[in-house]
């Protein structure tokens, strides 16, 4: 079994996904004119006004806070020294690159999402790549395969690897039993998911800022403690990126590939753009101002935040610390916890167990959210399917906290892998609406006015909008 899964990972992530996002990340940089560079500032802007919400969904700010919780998670600390590890500093580059054109192929499928939302039986937004690979591209089946694709990943698989970091962390900081650790976080889990997708929110809303803020804090304070440090930082991140510190032995191509392919897949599993995961809470807003656009302009700022600035505040903690060895044993969450305890004392130590424990606790209730608006896609009479998945999905979070690190990585890999070759082919295909709904915001943001999205003037989409979620923009 293990042998299959690492033969599937190395064709994924050794060629095709590899390519498969960096062109699709070119192309929709290109196609909306470097939108993530030259929008930047409207994305704070969009922020601004983002507590607003009607009935149906959650305000823009909890959807962003709910995928960021998602996001951040034991890709950022834990990813991030894998990443390391496997990949030499080098790693760090690739991973940078792969957020900065992620950014607009982020920008593409949070917009599609909110443009083909639906209500459900309880009145509540849902959407996310299945709707509109299904509405837009008239292909259920294909929906239907992704829908698959992203329950084994998020309502499984993704489980497994938050709440195994989890228990790794609470062991190497207090001592604490893996089995005794995954028992709390299946109960803390339970409370959550079983208040429904407006409690997850909320509950995302209010950690996730607080110890991101925290993460940033003590990662700076860090950074400055070591500023002498930061140019050779920096310099072997760029030469391990190209190669050149491998020239010299002959190792160049080898050391380049390793680079890329680890800063590539971790970079993605970090920041899940182009995945089509985020936008499953992109959908689920109620978008201000009212326009899908607004949607896209939230989470490339997700990208952002996650990985150039939340995945960064850990590299500077591990190779300042010293306790960085190319290739070494020390690896995961144990190298973060190691390098921030060199830093500050043995309290380091317990920052980062309580820092993952909130990360990834959160990153596995958002990831339910996600998994069960694709099991609405599925079936529609759903009530009882829910009641059983929750069920499951506990079983993995609690199987999680006891697997070995390898396979649980490699499985996250594979899942994560299909998924995101799905919704790539769908948002290419679709790419000619992203790029009208683009111009359409930014024609009216140019002329001073609030962008609202009118779907008389798209009259080639209204058969595939759901009724009465966009009819109150008209102005017919």
């Amino acid at each position: 079994m293990t042998d299959i899964i690492n033969l599937m990972n190395s064709l994924l992530w050794g060629s095709i996904l590899v390519y498969l996002l960096v062109g699709v990340g070119i192309y929709f940089t290109c196609r909306l004119g470097f939108i993530q560079f030259r929008h930047f500032t409207h994305m704070f802007k969009v922020l601004k006004n983002s507590r607003k919400a009607d009935n149906s969904g959650i305000s823009s700010f909890q959807a962003l806070c709910t995928s960021l919780a998602a996001r951040v998670g034991t890709g950022n600390m834990a990813g991030v020294a894998v990443a390391l590890t496997a990949g030499g500093p080098g790693a760090i580059f690739w991973m940078w690159m792969i957020a900065m054109l992620g950014m607009s192929t982020s920008f593409a499928e949070s917009t599609l999402a909110q443009l083909y939302k639906t209500k459900d039986d309880e009145g509540n937004y849902r959407g996310g790549p299945a709707y509109y690979i299904e509405k837009g591209l008239g292909m259920r089946w294909m929906g239907m395969l992704f829908s698959v694709l992203l329950i084994i990943a998020f309502g499984l698989v993704f489980n497994a690897v938050q709440a195994n970091s989890i228990a790794n962390a609470m062991h190497n900081a207090f001592g604490w039993e893996q089995h005794y650790v995954g028992i709390c976080v299946v109960l803390l889990s339970a409370v959550v998911i079983f208040g429904g997708i407006k409690r997850i929110a909320k509950t995302a809303e209010l950690i996730v800022p607080i110890m991101a803020l925290a993460y940033l804090v003590l990662a700076l304070v860090i950074l400055f403690a070591n500023i002498e440090k930061l140019p050779a930082v920096l310099a072997l991140i760029f030469k391990s990126a190209f190669g050149f510190q491998e020239a010299a032995a002959g190792g160049l191509g080898y050391a380049v590939a390793q680079a890329m392919i680890n800063g590539v897949k971790r970079g993605l599993f970090s920041n899940e753009a182009g995945m089509g995961s985020a936008p499953n809470a992109a959908a689920s807003a109620t978008p201000y101002p009212p326009h899908p656009a607004s949607q896209g302009y939230v989470q490339m700022l997700g990208v952002f935040m996650d990985t150039i600035v939340i995945c960064s505040s850990t590299v500077a903690i591990i190779l300042m610390s010293g306790e960085y060895v190319p290739h070494g044993e020390v690896t995961g969450i144990e190298l973060t916890q190691a390098a921030l305890s060199s830093q500050v004392g043995d309290w380091g130590g317990v920052f980062v167990a309580v820092a993952i424990f909130f990360f990834a606790f959160t990153s596995i209730i958002a990831n339910y959210s996600y998994a069960e608006t694709n099991l609405v896609f599925l079936e529609h009479n759903h009530k009882a399917g829910i009641k059983l998945f929750r069920l499951v999905f506990l079983g993995m979070v609690m199987f999680g906290a006891m697997a070995s690190l390898p396979v649980v990585w490699s499985l996250a890999d594979v899942s994560m892998g299909l998924m995101a070759i799905v919704n790539l082919v769908a948002i290419l295909l679709l790419s000619g609406i992203v790029i009208k709904l683009a111009k359409d915001y930014n024609q009216q943001l140019k002329a001073g006015k609030l962008p609202t999205f009118d779907p008389e003037k798209f009259p080639e989409l209204k058969s595939q909008l759901e009724e009465g979620i966009w009819d109150k923009n008209s102005h017919s």
